[in-house]
């Protein structure tokens, strides 16, 4: 966590019991566009490529994990509680998810549509190739704070 997502964060819970699990990051693709939509109360869930935590040793999000959303900068816009994980085929993705990702019109179509393309370059970039029924990391959350 970059020092200004720190700050952030020491600071909304100053005097409470700080939460031990937290990260930093930003949304993929368009992350000022994706950050803006949390804070707008839009956007109440995301996805991510099962494969890219594998490959990057990473450990799967869980229940109650916080995350302090970054912009394209790197400075923090809000803080986030994950409230629901599942692992499922990108092929079995419900409609009412890919409307709680609120992005476009949010539209099941439109969803697949742009988490085709994504998924699609990110596994370029590691030699890998899409397929629709690759595992999607499913996350809900809910917003905590704005900064």
């Amino acid at each position: 966590m970059n020092s200004s997502a720190q700050f952030y964060w020491d600071t909304f819970w100053k005097g409470r019991v700080k939460p031990t699990s937290v990260s930093a990051w930003q949304f993929g693709g368009i992350p000022d566009e994706l950050a803006q939509l949390v804070v707008d109360g839009v956007k109440t869930a995301t996805c991510s490529g099962h494969i890219f935590y594998k490959l990057e040793k990473e450990p799967l999000p869980k229940v109650d994990d916080y995350s302090v959303v970054l912009n394209s900068q790197d400075e923090p816009v809000c803080i986030i509680r994950t409230t629901e994980v599942k692992i499922l085929p990108m092929n079995k993705v419900s409609a009412e998810f890919a409307y709680a990702e609120g992005e476009g019109d949010r539209s099941y179509n439109h969803w697949k549509n742009a988490h085709v393309q994504f998924f699609t370059k990110a596994l370029e970039e590691v030699n890998l190739e899409f397929s629709e029924d690759m595992l999607l990391v499913c996350e809900r959350f809910e917003l905590i704070n704005t900064k």
